[in-house]
């Protein structure tokens, strides 16, 4: 994994190592920000069930002034600290570990991006899009990219309404915008 675009292109990502953990791929990480390219630069990226960081750190190396990453596994955490100091981006990076919904609870932050990859098939992503809207998060210009799995629900949330979506192998990738259904 690399940082794909940006101030610090080229850059290698720290991994991880026999854990059962699913990084974005680097075709799918590129796909996504060519999706979303008309969004940078932004303010503040949200990036929830964060893995490696890859997806806030690419954000931030293509001009985010900010990203909050979110995980409750304290091995993804020490991942993501890693990424960020190797990267040179702790000045811009907020690490948090924390599980998805309670942090969206609790904020009071809006985002201009936010980033949702949860473990495929566990049945995180509509309660988490609804709290998305529900607590207004979400800038008013702003966007969600969830990926997910062939196999997983990609529904619109109350709130939000699907902008685009593309498929990559088993993977989709659907971006949602404030607003209801079109």
């Amino acid at each position: 994994m690399r940082i794909i675009s940006g101030v610090r292109k080229g850059h290698k990502l720290f991994e991880f190592n026999g854990m059962s953990i699913r990084p974005t791929t680097d075709r799918v990480k590129e796909a996504i920000f060519n999706l979303i390219q008309e969004y940078f630069p932004c303010g503040e990226v949200l990036d929830l069930f964060c893995g490696t960081g890859a997806l806030a750190f690419e954000a931030v190396s293509r001009g985010a002034c900010g990203a909050v990453c979110i995980d409750k596994d304290y091995r993804s955490l020490e991942v993501i600290r890693k990424n960020a100091a190797a990267l040179g981006f702790e000045q811009n990076s907020e690490i948090i570990r924390a599980d998805a919904e309670d942090y969206i609870s609790r904020t009071e932050k809006s985002f201009d991006i936010i980033f949702l990859d949860p473990p495929y098939n566990k049945g995180y992503i509509l309660p988490v899009l609804s709290l998305i809207a529900e607590r207004g998060i979400l800038s008013e210009n702003g966007i969600v990219v969830l990926e997910s799995d062939n196999t997983d629900e990609r529904g619109s949330a109350e709130g939000l309404s699907i902008l685009k979506q593309r498929r990559y192998g088993r993977t989709y990738v659907t971006i949602y915008r404030k607003g209801e259904k079109e």
